[in-house]
């Protein structure tokens, strides 16, 4: 179902909000989906307000949920934790772009917030990342990080990274600048030029990306405190910190971070690891006595879960639609 698609626009106006652009007072969406419109404005005034912002990692419409539920502003979609949820393997380049984008496009479907994607290199050359960006904006995103690693990309927090030129990157960064159709879409350059390379390549290469139209910098891997600030310091955009439990960089607070001088804060895999460690416990649990009763206490309830995801709107709409 195309959003250009006129077939229908009052049954899609009712029943699908997600594809009206100026919203009813009141509306509701009761196929579970959400209203998109706004997202991207939404994002970049809370950055030029200089508002601080944590955005949890998700790997699917659960986890999405979830960030939602609990009040963040925004959503960053992990690579790694995509690639282990789909396709069973680490964040070594395997994952292609139509996988991604089809993961993407579902996700935002189901959240109101903000929804920023890891994009890792783009896909290919220029004209790859024209598309990129295109295909993602058409899906909802609201931000977009490239990163300047060749591919196949590897993990920020492990070694055996290769970098492009700059000046390549930059070519990747003006291709995905003069892509977009909402100037309010966020265009997030990452650098993993510190491990190998270097602070101050990490921060000239930084500020490369910021010149070539780059609205958010996110340097890979920092090795303290010190560089943390040296780098919001030095580079002249709004700055990202990642914070990897157990990686590279020291883990800080919000708090911290904002007095450092950060815009935001990505935790893209805290969700994975938890989620992970609790059902290796509960599966444990099921092995060694049977049952699961051990561990219903740290579930959702059964209604709990389902609420999560409207089944009484849905069961609802199919009665109104079947005349019920």
């Amino acid at each position: 179902m195309k959003r250009n698609n006129s077939t229908n626009r009052s049954f899609l106006h009712k029943y699908c909000g997600e594809y009206v652009t100026a919203p009813r007072p009141n509306q509701s969406y009761p196929l579970g989906l959400r209203q998109t419109s706004g997202r991207n404005a939404q994002l970049r005034q809370s950055i030029d307000a200089k508002q601080f912002l944590v955005a949890p990692g998700a790997y699917d419409c659960i986890g999405a949920r979830l960030v939602e539920q609990a009040g963040f502003p925004a959503v960053y979609l992990t690579g790694s934790g995509m690639s282990m949820s789909m396709l069973g393997a680490p964040d070594v380049g395997l994952m292609s772009f139509s996988e991604i984008l089809d993961r993407a496009s579902r996700i935002a479907d189901v959240v109101s917030i903000p929804v920023i994607v890891d994009a890792d290199t783009g896909y290919g050359g220029p004209l790859n990342v024209i598309r990129t960006v295109r295909d993602f904006e058409r899906a909802g995103m609201s931000g977009i990080q490239i990163e300047d690693q060749a591919w196949p990309k590897k993990c920020g927090h492990e070694g055996g990274r290769n970098l492009v030129a700059a000046s390549e990157m930059e070519g990747r960064i003006k291709a995905a600048v003069d892509a977009r159709i909402d100037p309010d879409l966020l265009i997030i350059a990452r650098t993993d030029a510190r491990t190998d390379h270097g602070l101050d390549d990490a921060i000239d290469r930084a500020n490369r990306y910021v010149q070539a139209g780059a609205d958010m910098i996110f340097v890979e891997s920092p090795e303290d405190g010190s560089e943390m600030a040296t780098i919001a310091k030095d580079v002249s955009a709004p700055v990202l910190a990642n914070m990897v439990e157990g990686g590279r960089s020291p883990i800080l607070t919000a708090t911290q971070l904002a007095e450092l001088g950060f815009s935001m804060a990505i935790y893209p895999n805290a969700l994975t690891r938890r989620f992970t460690h609790a059902g290796a416990e509960m599966l444990k649990d099921l092995k060694a006595a049977g049952t699961t009763s051990a561990s219903t206490p740290g579930m959702l309830t059964h209604r709990e879960l389902w609420s999560l995801f409207e089944y009484e709107k849905w069961i609802s709409t199919e009665e109104r639609l079947r005349g019920s």
